[in-house]
């Protein structure tokens, strides 16, 4: 099963607005994908509420594991979620 080590990139962790986006972004994914810190069990990717609970803080490390058809590619997208800053202040 393959899985990636990435570290929480937003500056105030995987908060609603990131948590949300990593879950919808989960939800699409043909394979099915879960997320946690290294040690622990392991959640369901796709709900939001469960992302939340595990309280990742920025530069925290999590672990994202993905298995069946497209799980690599879901895996390359959704560790790009996790390690951009959903919190930097865009340019005008």
């Amino acid at each position: 099963m393959p899985e990636r080590n990435v570290v929480i990139g937003s500056s105030s962790g995987l908060h609603a607005r990131p948590a949300a986006l990593f879950a919808q972004a989960a939800a699409r994914q043909p394979a099915a994908v879960t997320v946690g810190r290294p040690g622990q069990p392991a959640v369901d990717a796709r709900s939001m509420l469960s992302v939340l609970a595990l309280g990742a803080k920025h530069g925290e490390a999590l672990v994202l594991t993905a298995e069946g058809d497209g799980a690599d590619a879901a895996l390359d997208e959704l560790a790009a979620l996790v390690t951009a800053d959903h919190d930097a202040v865009e340019p005008a």
